[in-house]
C-alpha cells in the first residue's frame, strides 16, 4: 500500500459498528425497551468482531490494532472537551440551583465512587486478590468521568508500572453504562408511577432513535460564512484543530521543564488544558465581536458526534482477555458502587422542590456514563425537553469542572507524592462529606 491506511480504517471499522448498532436499535424492542443507545450496541458488536479478528483472522487483518482504537479514543475524548470549550456557555442565572445540586451530586459521588474503589481494592488484596493499590481508583474516572478520562489517566499509570491500566478503566466505563441503564431506567419509570412527571407519552421515533419520513426534527440554522467562501461546519472543525494544536505545544513545552514523570501525567490532562484554551479562544472571538461566528448548535453537534464514537472505539479498545482476569473485582466494585450511587442521588434528589426527577435521572446518567447517557435517560421523563433540566445539565459544568479538576490531582497521590492507598481513600471520604454537607445546608428538606 502507498499510503499508511491505519487511522482511516480504525475510522472505517468503528463507522460499520455504529452502524450496525443503528440498525439494532431501530429493529429490536430490546434494545428500545431500555433505550441502549446506538453507540453502546455498536461498541459490543465490534468488541465480537474485533476480538475473533485478533484470534483468527490477525494476518488478513494486521492494520486493525488495540492501540489504534486506544490512540483514536483519546484523541476523540480531547476533541470532545475542546468542542465543549467551544461552545458558548448559559448565561442564564435561573438554572443556578439545579446546575449547583448536579454538581455537589457529582462531588459526592465521585469521592465516595473513590473512596469505595480504594477500600474494595484493599479488601480484595487481603483476600490473595492481587491487584495494584490504585485498580479501584479507576472506578470513579470510567464511571463518573467516562470512558476517555479512564483511558487517558490509565495509559498514563501505565508508565508508572500499573500494567494494562487502560483496559481495566475501559472495563469500568463498560460496566458504567450497563449501570446507568440497568439502575437508571427503573428509576425513571419508578418516579413517572409515583407522579413526579406527568403526561408522559413516549414518542415511537425515540424508541427507535430516528425520525419517519417527512417529520424531522427542526433544525437551527443561522448563516456565518458565505457557501462561497468556506463551509461554516469545516470552519467549525478548523477551530477544534487550531486549539488541539495549541494545547499540544503547551503541553510538549512546558514538559521541558518538568521532570519526567510529570511530564508523562501532562498528558493524561491534555482534554482539560484543551477544555481551558477552547473557552480562552472563545474570549478572544467575544473581545473581537467575532464570537457569532463560532456556532453553538453546530458545536454541540460536533461535541455529540465525537461522543458517539468515542463510545464505540473505547469498547472495542478493551481486551477481553485482560477484563476476564479480573472480572469478579470490576463486576463486585461496579455493582457496589452502582447501588451506593443511585442511593445518594434518590436521597438527595427527594429534596428538591421542582424537577426533582429530571435532575435524578440526568445526574445519575451523567455520573456512571457520560452526559449523553445523562440525556437519553432525561428524555425518557422530558421527551421534548420542555424542563430547564436539559440546560441545568451543561451550566453544571462551571460549578463542577474545579471540583473534578481538584478530584484529579488527588487521584494521582499514589505516584506523585506516595500516599498509601487507604489514606487516599480515606481523603475521599472527608471530601464527600463535606459535599454532603453542603448540600444538606444549601438543600433544605421538602
Amino acid at each position: 500500500m502507498p499510503f499508511p491506511f491505519e487511522v482511516i480504517l480504525t475510522f472505517s471499522f468503528l463507522s460499520l459498528c455504529l452502524f450496525i448498532g443503528t440498525i439494532l436499535r431501530g429493529s429490536l424492542s430490546f434494545f428500545q425497551k431500555y433505550y441502549i443507545p446506538s453507540s453502546l450496541i455498536g461498541g459490543f458488536i465490534g468488541l465480537l468482531v474485533f476480538f475473533l479478528i485478533q484470534n483468527y483472522f490477525k494476518n488478513f487483518v494486521s492494520y486493525l490494532d488495540y492501540r489504534n482504537f486506544e490512540s483514536f479514543a483519546y484523541h476523540i475524548f480531547n476533541l470532545s472537551f475542546i468542542s465543549i470549550g467551544l461552545s458558548p456557555s448559559e448565561k442564564s442565572q435561573k438554572f443556578k440551583e439545579g446546575a449547583l445540586w448536579m454538581a455537589f451530586i457529582q462531588g459526592v459521588s465521585f469521592s465516595t465512587q473513590a473512596f469505595l474503589g480504594g477500600i474494595l481494592t484493599v479488601l480484595f488484596n487481603s483476600l490473595n486478590v492481587e491487584l495494584h493499590p490504585t485498580f479501584g481508583l479507576l472506578l470513579p474516572l470510567g464511571f463518573n468521568e467516562g470512558p476517555g478520562q479512564a483511558l487517558s489517566i490509565g495509559k498514563v499509570w501505565e508508565t508508572f508500572g500499573f500494567a494494562n491500566a487502560a483496559t481495566i478503566g475501559l472495563s469500568f466505563a463498560t460496566f458504567g453504562y450497563l449501570i446507568c441503564f440497568l439502575f437508571g431506567i427503573p428509576l425513571a419509570n419508578w418516579g413517572i408511577q409515583k407522579g413526579f412527571v406527568k403526561d408522559i407519552m413516549i414518542s415511537q421515533e425515540s424508541r427507535k432513535g430516528f425520525y419517519k419520513k417527512n417529520s424531522f426534527e427542526t433544525i437551527q440554522n443561522s448563516k456565518t460564512f458565505h457557501i462561497s467562501n468556506i463551509e461554516p461546519l469545516a470552519f467549525q472543525f478548523a477551530l477544534l484543530g487550531i486549539v488541539y494544536l495549541i494545547t499540544f505545544s503547551i503541553i510538549q513545552l512546558g514538559g521541558l521543564f518538568l521532570p519526567l514523570d510529570v511530564q508523562n501525567m501532562l498528558w493524561g490532562f491534555f482534554f482539560l488544558l484543551g477544555l481551558v484554551v477552547g473557552i480562552i479562544v472563545r474570549k478572544i472571538f467575544h473581545k473581537l465581536d467575532k464570537e457569532y461566528l463560532i456556532q453553538p448548535y453546530l458545536q454541540r453537534k460536533i461535541t455529540s458526534f465525537l461522543v458517539d464514537f468515542l463510545i464505540v472505539s473505547t469498547i472495542v479498545a478493551i481486551q477481553p482477555t485482560i477484563v476476564f482476569q479480573y472480572l469478579i473485582p470490576v463486576i463486585s466494585i461496579s455493582l457496589i458502587s452502582g447501588i451506593v450511587s443511585i442511593t445518594i442521588v434518590i436521597i438527595f434528589g427527594k429534596r428538591l422542590k421542582q424537577y426533582s426527577l429530571e435532575r435524578m435521572v440526568s445526574i445519575f446518567g451523567t455520573i456512571t456514563g457520560t452526559a449523553s447517557t445523562g440525556l437519553i435517560l432525561l428524555r425518557m421523563v422530558d421527551p421534548k425537553l420542555k424542563t430547564p433540566v436539559i440546560r441545568e445539565l451543561g451550566f453544571m459544568n462551571l460549578f463542577s469542572v474545579p471540583i473534578v479538576g481538584g478530584f484529579l490531582i488527588l487521584i494521582n497521590a499514589y505516584y506523585w507524592w506516595n500516599l498509601h492507598i487507604i489514606l487516599i481513600s480515606l481523603l475521599y471520604l472527608f471530601l464527600g462529606s463535606l459535599f454532603i454537607l453542603l448540600l444538606l445546608w444549601k438543600f433544605k428538606k421538602k
